[in-house]
C-alpha cells in the first residue's frame, strides 16, 4: 500500500532522555516570574523566591494573586499547590480548577474540558507557544507532562489581544521556571512508592522520581534550570465488562424481556514508564536584555495485555446457510413481568481473546525567547519554536475458541450480574484452540488482527512584537503590536492486516501455547492466557489488509497562520472608581489543505483492486477577533469583571481531512458515499462574561461568575447532494445520475453555551483563631447548551444528543490542615454525565455517553521545620480512594454498556531540598 507523503519536511533528529545519572533535573518548583511578557503575564505578576515542595497555603495564595493581578479572567495553579498533591500529570491538577473537567483514560485523566466543550475546543500552549498532540485532533492529551517539571498553570477563561493560538472555550497556558527569578542555588529531589489497583484482584506497583537543580552564575547574568521526571510501574488488574444491550427473545411461545444479546468481559494488566525532561538558559547581562532558551521533552511508553470472554448470546436473527450461523435460543428461563430474570442460550460461538496494545508517545518543544529595550518607552521582543509529537503504536488481536465449528455452548445468565455460567470448560487447551472462531475472515481465515497506528503533528513558529509605554494620565497606560506566523502539519496513516494460522485454510487451528490461566472480568468464566505478541510470529502469517476503510484512515493536514495582533493596556477612572484592564485585536489569516484518498468503491470486484487515488483540497479565511477585557476595582479589593470578545477555533483535523470514498446504494439506485471536508470554515461565536471577585489580600477570595457564547457557526455532519462526476473511474458502474448522497461535516448554524461558576478560598482562621491551619476550596459550575446534534454516540437513536464534553453540573471541594509541619488535605471532583470519546477497534474516535463520576483524593504529610532533617518530608496519599468506577450507558443509564474499575492508588513519598 502506498501511503501518503508529507512534502513538508521530516526532522533531522529525535531527542532521547540521557541518563539520570548525566544531569540533576526539575521536580516540584516554584512559579516562574519572567515568562515571555506577552505570553505568561501571570507569571511576572507572582514571582517565587524559591523551590516550595510543601506549603499548601502558599500555593493557594500564590494562585489567589494571579487571578487577582491578571486582565483576562484565568483560573491558576502554582507549583506549591501541584507539588503538595501526587498527581500523576498536571491533567489531574487542572481538572480541580473551576469550570474544568477530565475524561478518564486508563484511569488517568487525560483530556480536559473548559466550561463543557470538548477538548478540541481548547488550546493548549508552553510558555505561550502552542502546544502538538499525539492523538488525531487537537485535544492535548495532558498526562504526557509530568506535574513535577511545570512551575504554573494559567487558565484563560477570556481571551488576551496579545495570547496567540487561543481557543474557543479557554487556552490552558503550562509554564516552566525562570532560574533568574531564585535568588539563590536550589537542588530538589522527590521520590514516591506507588502501590496501584489496590482493592483489585490483583493489584500493581510503581516507582516516580524527579530531581532538580536550580543555579546562577556570572554575578547573576545567566541562570540555568535542569529537570527530570520519571514514571514507572503496573496497574493492577483491572476489570471491564462490556455490555451489548438487551433485547427481546422468544421463549415457550411468547416474547420476552432479556437483558443481554452478548457480553465482552476483559481483565487488563498495563505498564507504562514515562520520562520527561526539562533545561532553561537564561542570560540577562542587564535590566534591558533578556534572552532564554528553552526545552521539554516528554516519552510516554504504554504496554496493556488484555485477555477476556466474548459470547453472543441472544443473536437469533442470524441464518443458518453456514456452519458459523446458528441462532441462539433462549431455555430455561425464569419469566417475571414479561421480562427473563435468569436462564441460558444455547447456540453460543464464544470467542476467547488475548491482546496486546503498544504505543510510544513522545513530543519535544523547543523555544528561544529575546527581549530588549530599544529606548527608554520601546521594548522588543523575538520567539523562535519548534513543537513535535509522535505516536507509534501497534494493537494486535487474537481469537480462540472451540477446535470444531460444530461444537457450540449453552451461557446461562442472572439478570443485573456479570457471573455467567457456561457448559465448556474455555481454560481446557485440547477444546480451546487459536482459530477463525467466528469465520469472520470470510473465504479467508482471520484468527486474529493487528494494527499499526501512526501520528505526527509538527509546529514551526515565528513572532515578533514591540510594546511601547504611554504617557501618564492617558487612558491606555502602554500598547503592545505584533506578528506571529505558524506552520503546523499532521500526519496519521495506519497499517492493517489479518492474522492467518499458518499452513491452513479458513478452519485451520494452533494450540495455545503456554500453560496460564485467568478470569475474564468479573464473571468467574476462567480462560487460557499466553504472551500473544511473543508468539505472533510462529503461530501466523500476516496479509496485509486493504480495505477501502484502511485507506480512508490516512490522511494529512496542513496549516499555515498569520495572526496580526494589538492589545492595549487601561490604567484610568470610571466613575470616581479604577478601571483596569486590555483591549485588543487580532487577525488570523488562515491557509488550510489535505492529502488522502478517494477511494471508489464500486470501481473493482475485490477491495485490493478498487481504485484508491491521493486527493487535495483546501480553503483560506481571514477572521477579525476583537476583544476587551474590564476590571472595575468598586471597592476595597473588590472587583467587577467584564469581557467581550469574538472568538473562534479551527475545525478538528479529523473533520478537515481529504478522506473520501464512495459506492452504489443499489436499492436508491444512488451513489453514495462519506468522508471530511478540508474547506470547512471554523467555529465562530461571541462571548460575554461578567464576575464579581472579592479578595482579601491573597488569603482569601470568592468569586462569582456567569457566562454566555453565541455560536454564530458550528460543524455538523450531514447527508446532503453531491456530483461524484470528479471521482467515477472507467470502471464504475453507470447510473442514471453523478448526482448522489454524500455524508461529510459542513458548516452550519450554532446555538449557545451558558453558565454560571462560584468559587470560594478560605483559611478558617479568618473564622476564628483556634481554627488556625485549617481551610478550604470550593467550585462549583452549571453549564447549558441549546446546540443540539444529531446522536452518533454508541446505540444512538439518530435523534439529539447534548454536545460532546458538557457535563452541566461540575464542581470540587478541598479541605485542608496544615499547621508545625503537618498537612493533610481531601479533594473531591465531580462532573455529571457527559458525551466523551473513546477509540473504536477500528481505531477511529467515536462519541459515546460516559457516567457521572465522583473521584476522592486523601493526602496526608510532615516536613521537619528545623534541626538537622528541615526540608525533609515525608507523604502519603490516596488517589480515587472510593474507587470510583467508569461507566458507559447506551443512550439511557440503565443500559450500561461499560464499566472498568480501577481501584486505588496508594503512594508514598520523600522530598528534600536544599
Amino acid at each position: 500500500m502506498n501511503k501518503l507523503t508529507n512534502t513538508a519536511g521530516q526532522v533531522a533528529f529525535r531527542l532521547s532522555p540521557v541518563a539520570a545519572g548525566c544531569a540533576i533535573f526539575v521536580s516540584a518548583m516554584a512559579g516562574s516570574a519572567f515568562a515571555q511578557e506577552a505570553a505568561a503575564p501571570a507569571a511576572q505578576a507572582t514571582p517565587v523566591q524559591s523551590v516550595v515542595v510543601t506549603g499548601i497555603r502558599r500555593g493557594i495564595e500564590a494562585a489567589i494573586s494571579v487571578k487577582k493581578n491578571q486582565d483576562s479572567i484565568v483560573e491558576a495553579i502554582s507549583a506549591e499547590d501541584i507539588g503538595k498533591l501526587p498527581d500523576q500529570s498536571i491533567a489531574e491538577s487542572i481538572a480541580r480548577l473551576p469550570g474544568v473537567t477530565a475524561q478518564r483514560s486508563g484511569g488517568r485523566a487525560s483530556a480536559v474540558s473548559i466550561r463543557g466543550m470538548s477538548p478540541d475546543f481548547s488550546t493548549a500552549l508552553l510558555n505561550g507557544r502552542e502546544q502538538v498532540s499525539t492523538g488525531d485532533s487537537r485535544g492535548v492529551e495532558f498526562d504526557q507532562y509530568p506535574a513535577e517539571l511545570l512551575a504554573g498553570v494559567v487558565i484563560y477563561k477570556t481571551p488576551d489581544g496579545a495570547l496567540v493560538g487561543q481557543g474557543l472555550s479557554g487556552t490552558v497556558d503550562l509554564q516552566t521556571v525562570r532560574p533568574l527569578d531564585f535568588g539563590k542555588r536550589t537542588v530538589a529531589v522527590n521520590y514516591r512508592r506507588e502501590k496501584n489497583g489496590v482493592g483489585l484482584d490483583s493489584e500493581g506497583q510503581g516507582n516516580r522520581f524527579s530531581v532538580s537543580y536550580i543555579d546562577q552564575f556570572a554575578d547573576r547574568k545567566i541562570g540555568l534550570a535542569l529537570g527530570f521526571a520519571r514514571l514507572e510501574g503496573t496497574s493492577g488488574s483491572t476489570t471491564k465488562f462490556d455490555s451489548w444491550g438487551g433485547g427481546e427473545a422468544q421463549f415457550n411461545g411468547q416474547t420476552v424481556k432479556v437483558p443481554y444479546n452478548g457480553f465482552g468481559a476483559f481483565t487488563n494488566k498495563e505498564e507504562q514508564t514515562r520520562d520527561g525532561l526539562m533545561a532553561v538558559v537564561q542570560f540577562r547581562p542587564n535590566r534591558d536584555f533578556n534572552s532564554t532558551l528553552d526545552v521539554f521533552y516528554s516519552e510516554y511508553d504504554r504496554n496493556k495485555v488484555t485477555y477476556g470472554f466474548q459470547a453472543p448470546l441472544n443473536d437469533s436473527w442470524v441464518g443458518n446457510d453456514s456452519p458459523y450461523d446458528r441462532p441462539g435460543q433462549l431455555v430455561n428461563a425464569t419469566v417475571a413481568g414479561g421480562s427473563a430474570t435468569s436462564g441460558a442460550f444455547n447456540n453460543v460461538r464464544a470467542i476467547i481473546r488475548n491482546d496486546a496494545e503498544k504505543s510510544i508517545d513522545d513530543m519535544l518543544s523547543l523555544g528561544w525567547n529575546t527581549k530588549f529595550r530599544v529606548s527608554p518607552t520601546w521594548t522588543a521582543q523575538a520567539d523562535f519554536s519548534y513543537n513535535e509529537a509522535n505516536r507509534d503504536g501497534r494493537n494486535t488481536e487474537t481469537y480462540a475458541g472451540t477446535s470444531s465449528v460444530n461444537q457450540l455452548d449453552t451461557v446461562s445468565f442472572t439478570a443485573g450480574s456479570h457471573a455467567f455460567g457456561t457448559g465448556l470448560n474455555y481454560s481446557d487447551r485440547n477444546i480451546t484452540k487459536l482459530t477463525d472462531v467466528q469465520g469472520w475472515g470470510g473465504s479467508d481465515i482471520q484468527a486474529g488482527y493487528t494494527k499499526a497506528p501512526m501520528v505526527e503533528d509538527k509546529i514551526k513558529a515565528v513572532r515578533f512584537s514591540a510594546k511601547r509605554d504611554l504617557p501618564e494620565g492617558m487612558f491606555f497606560s502602554n500598547v503592545d503590536v505584533g506578528v506571529n506566523y505558524s506552520d503546523r502539519s499532521k500526519q496519521r496513516e495506519f497499517t492493517e492486516a489479518l492474522l492467518a494460522v499458518k499452513g491452513g485454510g479458513r478452519s485451520a487451528t494452533a494450540a495455545i501455547p503456554g500453560t496460564g490461566t485467568g478470569v475474564a472480568g468479573d464473571t468467574g468464566i476462567l480462560v487460557p492466557v499466553f504472551d500473544a505478541v511473543a508468539s505472533m510470529n510462529d503461530i501466523y502469517d500476516l496479509k496485509q489488509k486493504l480495505h477501502p476503510d484502511i485507506y480512508n484512515k490516512d490522511w494529512i493536514v496542513n496549516e499555515k497562520i498569520t495572526t496580526v495582533f494589538t492589545k492595549m493596556n487601561i490604567d484610568s477612572t470610571l466613575g470616581g472608581f479604577p478601571l483596569r484592564g486590555a483591549v485588543g485585536l487580532q487577525v488570523l489569516n488562515t491557509k488550510q489543505d489535505s492529502t488522502a484518498y478517494s477511494v471508489n468503491k464500486a470501481g473493482g470486484t475485490s477491495d485490493s483492486d478498487r481504485p484508491a487515488a491521493p486527493y487535495s483540497a483546501g480553503t483560506s479565511y481571514t477572521d477579525v477577533l476583537p476583544s476587551a477585557n474590564f476590571i472595575l476595582d468598586i471597592a476595597d479589593q473588590q472587583s467587577l469583571r467584564l469581557s467581550l470578545s469574538k472568538i473562534m477555533a479551527r475545525p478538528t483535523m479529523n473533520d478537515m481531512r481529504a478522506s473520501n470514498g464512495f459506492g452504489v446504494d443499489t436499492q436508491k439506485g444512488i451513489y453514495t458515499g462519506s468522508g471530511g471536508n478540508p474547506e470547512l470554515d471554523p467555529f465562530r461565536a461571541k462571548g460575554l462574561d461578567l464576575s464579581y471577585e472579592r479578595y482579601w489580600d491573597s488569603k482569601a477570595y470568592m468569586s462569582l461568575a456567569g457566562f454566555y457564547k453565541k455560536l454564530d457557526t458550528y460543524i455538523i455532519s450531514t447527508t446532503r447532494a453531491y456530483d461524484f462526476s470528479p471521482f467515477i473511474t472507467p470502471g464504475t458502474p453507470v447510473l442514471a445520475s453523478k448526482i448522489g448522497e454524500f455524508t461529510a461535516p459542513i458548516n452550519g448554524s450554532g446555538g449557545n453555551i451558558k453558565g454560571i461558576e462560584a468559587t470560594a478560598s478560605l483559611p478558617f482562621n479568618m473564622v476564628s483563631k483556634y481554627l488556625d491551619g485549617f481551610g478550604a476550596v470550593a467550585n462549583a459550575a452549571y453549564t447549558t447548551s441549546s446546540v443540539s446534534l444529531p446522536d452518533t454516540a454508541e446505540g444512538g437513536s439518530g435523534s439529539d444528543m447534548p454536545l460532546p464534553g458538557l457535563s452541566e453540573k461540575v464542581g470540587s471541594l478541598t479541605l485542608y490542615y496544615e499547621k508545625h509541619g503537618f498537612s493533610a488535605r481531601v479533594a473531591n471532583r465531580y462532573r455529571s454525565d457527559f458525551v466523551g470519546e473513546v477509540s473504536t477497534f477500528t481505531g477511529d474516535r467515536t462519541p459515546t455517553y460516559i457516567a457521572a463520576e465522583r473521584i476522592v483524593d486523601l493526602q496526608l504529610g510532615y516536613e521537619f521545620q528545623d534541626g538537622p532533617l528541615k526540608n525533609l518530608s515525608f507523604s502519603l496519599s490516596v488517589n480515587n480512594l472510593t474507587d470510583a468506577t467508569f461507566q458507559r450507558y447506551r443512550k439511557t443509564k440503565d443500559n450500561i454498556i461499560e464499566e472498568v474499575k480501577y481501584g486505588k492508588t496508594v503512594l508514598f513519598g520523600v522530598n528534600y531540598k536544599l
